[in-house]
């Protein structure tokens, strides 16, 4: 008798996407409304960088030829693109990371879920909430939590986040192993400062604890104040591994390409308190269960580095910025309280109602998907999250029709 994993029976419902998607659907099926614009799930709308296809373009061409035509290529990434990564994203900001501590894949998504097979069952972790789903599905589907009660999982140590402390919240008082932390932050579009940044690098040091830092979002950061990375707090290499995405930067939603930084000097340890270097470990695992993102998408990534690559993708994530400022400026004008769309794509909305309820109401009297706080942690319950990733014209139109809600 083949016998399943009975933790995914501990998980909560659907997965909060596809309830949204489930309930978009319903809707459609028993009226007939007005064309729907979706700013709930964070995907983009505008192509890719030209500078992009034109490289992946000449990739193609390299792929119909014998003489540079490539078949498998290295699971951890090609050079071309690693080295890039490396030089650009952090040694140009004093962050001393190497292109072979760097391994390319096909979506941050995979990667801080994949994370966590390296890590013992039995640690301690702690989850900010609201949260991105992701971090607490698959660790409760490892096994590493109990049953969930009035929405939260026993097991895990959870941070909250409120409009009290900015949605950044202080490392805990009690001890931790593993940590999860975004920023800027999915879903509350909340950024966290160097000082803060150095509070939990500081923690982490002091209890040999693992931060997994997802900065999917850093290329949104306008402030110059702002760390765009946590390699760029001194320490932060022996405590953490972060994750990046070219999926909101340059547009590869569709395209697929991502890559997480293992410093060399990263450690776990095993039971009897014997130090393993963690690169070690997702090398190993990255080879043994990943067969490399295709060649035509690295060259396309790497182009992003190019002169005419940066000035695209600067003006890609402008143009998103504006959305979201527009959308800032309405919610104001409304009276509702926001946190996010400055150095972020996500606007956080305090709600007049649950956020399931506020959700429902925006589907069903303005044709607009949101996506409800709640569906990130008991925090973010009375809250929504709207995203800027859609046309100038659906954002426009899409707040007009909240105005006339008001």
């Amino acid at each position: 008798m083949i016998k399943i994993n009975e933790n995914f029976d501990k998980l909560q419902s659907s997965y909060l996407f596809s309830e949204i998607a489930r309930r978009v659907r319903e809707y459609q099926a028993t009226e007939p409304p007005r064309r729907i614009i979706r700013l709930g799930i964070g995907d983009v709308t505008e192509p890719l960088p030209p500078a992009c296809i034109a490289a992946m373009h000449r990739a193609v061409d390299e792929m119909a030829s014998s003489a540079t035509f490539r078949g498998y290529g290295p699971e951890q990434g090609y050079d071309f693109l690693r080295e890039a990564i490396a030089r650009h994203d952090y040694q140009s900001r004093g962050a001393d990371i190497a292109a072979d501590e760097i391994f390319v894949s096909d979506g941050a998504k995979c990667d801080t879920a994949n994370i966590q097979e390296l890590f013992a069952r039995n640690i301690r972790i702690a989850i900010p909430d609201p949260v991105y789903p992701v971090y607490v599905d698959t660790n409760v589907m490892a096994g590493r939590t109990g049953a969930a009660r009035n929405g939260r999982y026993g097991g895990l140590v959870y941070l909250a986040g409120t409009a009290r402390n900015g949605f950044v919240p202080a490392p805990p008082k009690r001890q931790v192993d593993l940590v999860y932390l975004c920023y800027p932050n999915n879903p509350t579009g909340a950024t966290a400062t160097r000082e803060q940044l150095a509070e939990w690098v500081a923690y982490a040091r002091a209890s040999k604890a693992l931060i997994l830092f997802d900065a999917a979002y850093e290329a949104f950061i306008r402030d110059p104040a702002l760390p765009r990375s946590i390699y760029e707090i001194e320490g932060a290499r022996e405590v953490a591994i972060e994750f990046r995405s070219f999926s909101k930067t340059a547009g590869f939603t569709g395209t697929r390409c991502a890559f997480t930084v293992v410093p060399k000097n990263c450690m776990g340890y095993t039971a009897a308190g014997e130090p393993r270097q963690l690169h070690a470990l997702w090398n190993r695992r990255h080879t043994t269960k990943f067969n490399g993102v295709a060649y035509p998408v690295q060259r396309a990534a790497e182009a992003v580095y190019s002169p005419e690559g940066q000035q695209q993708v600067r003006a890609l994530t402008d143009f998103y910025l504006g959305n979201a400022a527009i959308i800032r400026k309405t919610m104001k004008q409304l009276r509702m309280p926001v946190t996010g769309g400055e150095n972020s794509p996500y606007i956080w909305v305090r709600t007049r109602d649950d956020s399931w309820s506020f959700f429902d109401r925006l589907l069903k009297e303005a044709q607009v998907v949101t996506t409800p706080g709640a569906g990130f942690g008991r925090c973010g319950e009375g809250y929504i999250r709207i995203s800027a990733f859609n046309s100038r014209e659906n954002v426009e139109e899409a707040m007009a029709r909240l105005r006339e809600l008001a």
